[in-house]
């Protein structure tokens, strides 16, 4: 797996370096100080993933991740930021993790478990090819359509059906929450409820509801989403609250 990285500051890169140095199939090809420069080593170096800073003088990391979108052979983006505040546009962009400074090892190996993964799945050109590869296929009324992970907001299951729910639409599905949490493992998901699955970039608010009990405010979303006490602990870390 080939790796770049971009980050004005250079003991981030160095710390970047030294973790990466603990997976023997990572190797940093290149590295960069802002994100034109990094543009080159893109070009040049054709990396296959992107360790990527948000906030750096000139074009932003999410600027530059926003322009990779037209390339034909595009990186996989993981942003490692010291701000929180971007994550929303983060996954927007399809970015596969969002690694907030300092660093910790365990939240890395998660991350570059998610890699190896990803870059197992076959040449990407392929997946163009073909929209069912890298998609979710969906029902949406009398066709099947097939959507990006990263647009659902939010799983859940009622009366025996299965509702997927994006900022734009809802879309029906005829798989159980287990087997589209197994099928989006990769992805940000988290069980929230015996009936609701939510990716967690797009949670805004976690609100106490009395005797252990919280809901959840998800961007884009109409309704509140109930959050069972079996799962409560793990949200919590896994938000980082």
């Amino acid at each position: 797996m080939r790796v770049a990285i971009i980050d004005d500051e250079p003991y981030s890169r160095e710390e970047m370096k030294h973790l990466l140095r603990g997976y023997p199939w990572a190797e940093v090809v290149g590295e960069a100080s802002s994100a034109e420069k990094g543009l080159e080593i893109i070009l040049t170096k054709e990396p296959d993933v992107l360790f990527l800073d948000i906030e750096m003088p000139g074009m932003s990391g999410v600027d530059l991740a926003e322009a990779l979108q037209k390339m034909k052979h595009k990186p996989e983006i993981v942003f490692a930021t010291a701000y929180p505040d971007y994550a929303l546009k983060a996954f927007r962009v399809e970015a596969v993790d969002y690694l907030l400074k300092p660093f910790e090892e365990d939240q890395l190996a998660q991350t570059m478990e998610r890699l190896k993964h990803l870059l197992k799945v076959g040449d990407k050109d392929q997946a163009r090819e073909n929209p069912s590869m890298g998609k979710l296929a969906v029902q949406d009324e009398d066709k099947i359509v097939f959507i990006t992970p990263q647009d659902i907001l939010y799983i859940f299951r009622e009366e025996r059906e299965t509702f997927i729910c994006t900022e734009k639409k809802k879309y029906t599905s005829r798989l159980p929450i287990k087997e589209l949490e197994a099928k989006l493992s990769t992805y940000p998901f988290f069980r929230v409820h015996k009936s609701y699955l939510v990716q967690l970039p797009f949670v805004e608010e976690l609100i106490p509801w009395g005797n252990g009990v919280y809901q959840l405010k998800v961007h884009g979303a109409d309704e509140a989403i109930p959050v069972s006490r079996n799962y409560v602990k793990e949200l919590r870390e896994r938000l980082e609250l």
